[in-house]
């Protein structure tokens, strides 16, 4: 909404967040790490893909100690989660 009264109302960006009650940090944030998050999606989904077995601890071993990424393990497993990669069906074997 503060960016909105800035564009239309032609108003400073410091009026509009005290205006809406947000700091002047939260107005000008812009996120960086939507393609690390997407790399870290596509290396999650070929290692399930290949590794039938391999659960999230197994991944991110292998991320961390065999390709040398430092991503937090926090976020593995965030990004792991919404690629609903640990609601995977158990293969039953006869």
């Amino acid at each position: 909404m503060a960016k909105q009264a800035v564009e239309r109302c032609s108003s400073s960006n410091r009026i509009a967040c005290q205006a809406f009650t947000i700091s002047e940090t939260c107005y000008r944030y812009q996120p960086i790490l939507a393609d690390e998050n997407a790399e870290i999606a596509d290396w999650l989904i070929r290692l399930t893909d290949n590794q039938k077995d391999w659960g999230f601890g197994l991944c991110r071993d292998y991320l961390r100690n065999v390709k040398g990424f430092g991503w937090n393990h926090k976020r593995v497993y965030r990004i792991y989660r919404e690629l609903e990669l640990n609601m995977r069906p158990l293969m039953v074997c006869k």
